[in-house]
């Protein structure tokens, strides 16, 4: 009988899980070994999985790991982190790149045999992620560089190669912007809260400042508190002289004469514009109204209110038009590689739906016709008396035969590491099974094409930081698989969601818009639109100039006037986060790994031909 002693890697793993809870200094951690992203969770830490052979780099990255997280453990508080962790995504990634790098390097001074350790999983990390491929500063990470930065400059050790690129592509920008701020790095290095105070001065020394909020330790004095009330004073000042001069503008024909009489620079411009304006308008005969230019067409066909301060750099692009055809396969690879171990769990899931669909072609048939395929079943009849009619079938064109599916996946950053893995292999498997069974699938994303708000917002700061812009950012909306697209050609397309960089901010509201259109325009009968999103829509830029539900809003919007004219059937899967709040027909799932099986199960549930079956699981109320 065999145990699980027999296996030989038992007995490191029991050495290294002692290792890890004596380094982090808590006796009472859990340690586990899985083929699950590594990462800690409460009490309990997960390690790279350690097969058999016990080969020299599954080694090496768990001692690495391992090291790692105890000394994240060791020497940091979650609570002082949380305190001056900033608001933007930006932001925060480079605050905890630094953080991280922080822990690490204490640890390795302290105790110089953690620093080969934590090199080696430094060193798998950048590989898996190809960083010694990247060649501009534009595809690799800030934050990972910044992190880089500060462990080179607190250990004095060389980086890994890919770690070193990283770091060789944004090395100029990152010592030149923070040169003074993180000459202080010595002093502060073994103090998280004074380190954290510098991580937020390199934030914003990086052009990052808008993202950080509130400073923590401002705690205003007297003096602060009456500057605040007077700033508060001239800024209500300057807002009544703006409403006194509005209310000038639009009152009646005799306050306009006599303000035009009231020897002002500011009223004779805003005469001559008028002037111009208006053109030949004095000349127009009594009782013909002037020609007015028409309204322009409302941005979103949902809220007549929703505004977009500009458009022109709003980006639909080919998932190809991203990525070179190399890159895209390396990352379809990576892709591959990451997701191997639920291959199976998903493809059992993809033949199950596949069974259901082609059981309904297989039965669907019209019986006791007078041409087409012989009915065994009328066999006996037909020899006893061949004139007999009635004695045919013809298999009837199934529902989903005419039926076309749009996947919407939300690209945002949020998604990124596991929930967007999984999102794209099942999309993946998904649409190679609807294909066989003849169905057409398209599959989108959604992100924007910067942080911070991009060219719009550099445009709106320049153009003089007009109140209630709207939205303030520019969309990329990716195609990542067209309807009539066969699979194998897009295949490659979806490893660019594993690409460093792409998953930013969420604005689901247009990006909901934007897949209705283009399904609508489809020759099919039938049409199913399924989002797959991790929680509401975010946008920092956006939401920092306008009210906090203003994109929140949008997409209840755009969701109302979907299922009122039912040209599309929507239905929405949450991961992490619950989405029923905004669609009737929706699961919210706690594991990402349980993806698969809810996206099989709605659309199964769609093509299921009794109506009672599809309205118990979609949660719908029965007619009658």
């Amino acid at each position: 009988m065999s145990t699980s002693s027999d296996n030989p890697a038992d007995p490191f793993k029991k050495a290294l899980a002692e290792a890890t809870r004596v380094l982090a200094d808590a006796p009472d951690i859990g340690v586990s070994f899985t083929v699950d992203p590594p990462g800690v969770a409460g009490d309990q830490v997960r390690l790279p999985q350690v097969s058999r052979r016990m080969t020299r780099d599954e080694v090496l990255l768990a001692r690495g790991t391992a090291d790692a997280y105890a000394l994240r453990l060791r020497h940091h508080d979650e609570a002082l982190h949380s305190r001056y962790e900033p608001q933007g995504q930006m932001a925060r990634d480079l605050y905890e790149a630094m953080e991280t790098a922080r822990c690490e390097a204490v640890g390795a001074r302290q105790m110089p045999g953690t620093a080969g350790n934590i090199e080696a999983k430094i060193n798998a990390e950048a590989d898996r992620r190809g960083y010694d491929q990247i060649t501009t500063a534009t595809e690799a990470p800030l934050a990972a560089a910044a992190g880089y930065l500060i462990r080179e400059m607190a250990t004095g050790r060389a980086l890994p190669k890919g770690a070193a690129n990283v770091l060789d592509l944004w090395r100029e920008h990152l010592e030149g912007s923070t040169a003074e701020t993180i000459g202080d790095l010595e002093d502060v290095l073994g103090d998280q809260r004074a380190f954290a105070r510098m991580a937020r001065q390199m934030i914003d020394d990086l052009g990052y400042g808008d993202q950080l909020g509130d400073d923590p330790d401002g705690e205003p004095d007297e003096d602060d508190g009456q500057d605040a009330e007077e700033d508060e004073q001239e800024e209500s000042g300057e807002n009544r002289d703006n409403e006194e001069s509005t209310e000038e503008s639009e009152g009646s024909p005799e306050q306009d004469q006599e303000s035009t009489d009231e020897p002002t620079e500011a009223t004779v411009t805003l005469d001559d514009n008028a002037d111009a304006e208006m053109g030949d308008e004095a000349d127009t005969p009594e009782g013909e109204a002037p020609l007015e230019p028409p309204a322009p067409q409302p941005v979103s066909d949902a809220d007549p209110n929703y505004e977009v301060y500009l458009s022109e750099f709003d980006e639909e692009i080919r998932a190809e038009d991203l990525a070179e055809p190399a890159e895209l396969e390396r990352l379809r690879a990576y892709l591959d590689q990451q997701l191997e171990p639920l291959k199976g769990a998903v493809s059992r899931l993809a033949n199950k739906l596949q069974r259901r669909l082609q059981a309904q072609q297989n039965r669907s048939w019209e019986f006791d016709l007078e041409e087409g395929i012989l009915d065994a079943g009328r066999l006996a009849r037909v020899v006893a008396n061949p004139t007999t009619p009635l004695s045919f079938k013809v298999e009837k064109d199934t529902e989903f035969r005419d039926t076309v599916v749009t996947l919407l996946l939300d690209n945002s950053g949020s998604m990124r590491g596991r929930p967007i893995s999984i999102a794209a292999i099942c999309a993946d498997v998904l649409a190679r099974t609807l294909e066989r069974c003849q169905v057409k699938v398209e599959i989108l994303g959604f992100t924007t094409r910067a942080w911070k708000g991009g060219q719009s917002r550099e445009r709106w700061l320049a153009e003089g930081r007009g109140q209630r812009p709207g939205r303030l950012n520019d969309l990329r909306h990716i195609i990542y698989k067209s309807a009539d697209a066969p699979w194998r050609r897009a295949r490659p397309n979806l490893g660019l969601m594993m690409k460093e960089g792409l998953l930013k901010e969420n604005i689901d509201g247009e990006a909901l818009e934007w897949a209705h259109r283009r399904m609508v325009g489809r020759p099919e009968a039938r049409k199913i639109l399924m989002v797959i999103s991790d929680g509401a829509p975010v946008d920092d830029s956006t939401l920092s100039v306008n009210p906090a539900n203003y994109l929140e809003k949008h997409l209840r919007d755009v969701i109302a006037m979907l299922e009122k004219r039912r040209a599309v059937e929507l239905l929405a899967i949450g991961i992490g986060h619950d989405v029923t709040r905004y669609y009737d027909r929706a699961v919210t799932i706690t594991d990402v790994e349980q993806l698969a099986g809810a996206m099989t199960e709605q659309l199964a549930s769609l093509f299921d031909t009794d109506p009672r079956a599809r309205a118990r699981f979609m949660g719908m109320k029965r007619a009658g």
